[in-house]
């Protein structure tokens, strides 16, 4: 690969100080893609949401020292995945709702003189809301930039394989020490999705569940008991389900020792660090599970990052937009990747 290729990895983002809340917040909640309005009324929701609910997520943004720590732990990725590139390649980050946002990468990217560009965003099952936001946000910037190099991106990689072994690997490992305490169950854990988005014909769930598989499949252990959870659920609209902390709490009370396996987050935040390790593992400690682990989010595992860099190696390779489970590319609609199908 002779040519200048920019990888472009896409993420959440998080405010990087506690002022940094309320405006992230708002940033959230405005796009379209979350609350599905036209403005006027989608700003002005998003203004009263972001009002009302800084003060809670300050208090949790506080026990974590008052900052996100999404974006460092993404440099370590895009760092991890360079190296792994090699060449010509160069990795950039963009976040969705705080800086770096893509009008700044768009324009570092075209000043690096990118000859093709590589999309590869950090959410492993697709959906509307994550993965199709950023690309559309992308493609905003990027024009208004002036970038036009060629570019490919990749919608998905809900069971790739790499992802798959360092999931696996890192549910082997904390295996032994729930064991010990008694019968485990363990629990997948992924950002919820109003149902609405789901029945509209967004697969994320059904990429959810493929993950799952191909993690149980990998592990080999079917005596041991598992099940597929939703957190995060915000606002009054019917959310798919199980809900993790129900889940939780059942578990607890039917006396198994919890394995919580943070299966659509490929790094730490709010929701890993503080919900996952905090709320739930008091909620599970009350109710009297036998114990309860998580385990980590996948981060710099070798073989997430080796399977990251086959991915863009690929789309790099022939320039064509695909999913991480087939070779057949996707185009511009989703609908027809592979990966939904």
């Amino acid at each position: 690969m002779t040519q200048k290729t920019a990888v472009v990895l896409f993420n959440l983002g998080g405010p990087d100080s506690l002022p940094a809340v309320q405006p992230f917040l708002f940033n959230l909640f405005k796009d379209p893609a979350i609350i599905r309005l036209p403005n006027p009324f989608r700003w002005l929701l998003a203004k009263l949401i972001s009002t009302r609910r800084a003060p809670v997520a300050q208090e949790i943004y506080a026990k974590m020292g008052g900052r996100s720590p999404i974006l460092p732990q993404t440099e370590a990725q895009a760092k991890a995945l360079e190296a792994a590139l090699g060449g010509n390649f160069r990795v950039f980050i963009a976040m969705r709702y705080w800086h770096p946002f893509s009008d700044q990468t768009a324009k570092a990217v075209k000043d690096w003189g990118a000859e093709r560009v590589v999309l590869l965003p950090l959410y492993p099952q697709f959906s509307t809301t994550t993965t199709a936001s950023s690309f559309s946000d992308w493609t905003r910037a990027a024009k208004d930039a002036g970038l036009s190099a060629p570019t490919a991106s990749i919608g998905c990689y809900s069971d790739e394989a790499g992802f798959v072994a360092a999931q696996t690997d890192l549910l082997r490992q904390a295996l032994p020490a729930a064991e010990a305490k008694g019968p485990v169950r363990i629990l997948f854990s992924a950002h919820g999705l109003p149902k609405k988005v789901v029945t509209d014909g967004d697969p994320y769930q059904m990429q959810v569940e493929r993950s799952v598989t191909a993690i149980l499949k990998q592990l080999n252990r079917p005596e041991l008991d598992s099940s597929i959870c939703y957190q995060s659920r915000v606002g009054p609209l019917e959310w798919i389900g199980p809900a993790t902390d129900a889940e939780i709490t059942q578990a607890a009370k039917d006396g198994r020792s919890i394995v919580v396996v943070p299966v659509a987050f490929v790094s730490e935040h709010s929701e890993t660090l503080v919900e996952l390790d905090i709320e739930y593992a008091e909620l599970a400690q009350h109710n009297g599970a036998a114990s309860y682990i998580r385990v980590p989010t996948v981060g710099i595992q070798p073989d997430f990052i080796a399977g990251l860099a086959g991915l863009v190696r690929g789309a790099a390779f022939d320039g064509r937009t695909r999913c991480g489970t087939g070779p057949r590319p996707c185009g511009n609609d989703w609908r027809r990747c592979a990966c939904v199908a």
